[in-house]
C-alpha cells in the first residue's frame, strides 16, 4: 500500500536507500552504492509538505519517493526500494503516485534524473513512458540538479534527465 511518509518512517528511510544502493556495487559503481542517503533532516520537508510517499507491505517500509517540483514540473527526487521486495511493480506504484500528485497541482509532467545505461535505471523508466529530454529543453532548475550531481561524480558514468 502506499501512503504518506509519517515522521515515524524517516528514521527507515535512509537504511532503505542504503540497501537499494548495493546491487550498483555489482555494476562496479560502488561510489554509487556507497553514496550517503537521505538524512532524516533533509527528508523532513518533503514529508510534512506530503512529497514522501512510503510502500508499506504488511508492515514492512519497502520503498520510498520524494518529489520536488521542478521548473514548472513534478520532479522525482529519489525513488527507491528495498531489494528483497523489488520486481512487483512497487517502483513503478511510487511514480504512478508522484505523477498524479504532479497532475493534482497542475504540472503539466514529470521527470527525473538517472544513469543512462544501468537496467533499474533509465531502460525502466522508459519502459514506465519516460523519454530522454535532451539538454537544449532543460530548465534552469534541472541544469542545476545536473551540474551538482556532475559536481559529486556521478558523471563518471552516463547520466541522462528523462520527462514523461
Amino acid at each position: 500500500m502506499i501512503r504518506l511518509a509519517t515522521a515515524v518512517d524517516l528514521p527507515l528511510l535512509g537504511e532503505l536507500e542504503r540497501a537499494a544502493g548495493e546491487p550498483f556495487r555489482d555494476l562496479g559503481m560502488a561510489a554509487v552504492a556507497d553514496d550517503e542517503p537521505f538524512s532524516v533532516a533533509e527528508l523532513q520537508p518533503y514529508q510534512v509538505d506530503g512529497r514522501c510517499w512510503v510502500v508499506d507491505v504488511s508492515g514492512v517500509v519497502a520503498g520510498y519517493l520524494v518529489a520536488d517540483v521542478v521548473d514548472g514540473n513534478g520532479h522525482v527526487e529519489q525513488v527507491s526500494v528495498l531489494p528483497s521486495f523489488a520486481r512487483r511493480g512497487l517502483g513503478r506504484q511510487l511514480i504512478e503516485t508522484a505523477a498524479a500528485w504532479a497532475g493534482a497541482r497542475g504540472l503539466p509532467a514529470l521527470t527525473l534524473t538517472t544513469f543512462r545505461y544501468v537496467p533499474w535505471n533509465a531502460p525502466y523508466y522508459a519502459r514506465l513512458g519516460f523519454r530522454e529530454l535532451l539538454e537544449s529543453s532543460w530548465g534552469p532548475s534541472l541544469r542545476t540538479i545536473r551540474e551538482h550531481e556532475a559536481a559529486l561524480g556521478l558523471d563518471h558514468w552516463p547520466r541522462l534527465a528523462m520527462i514523461r
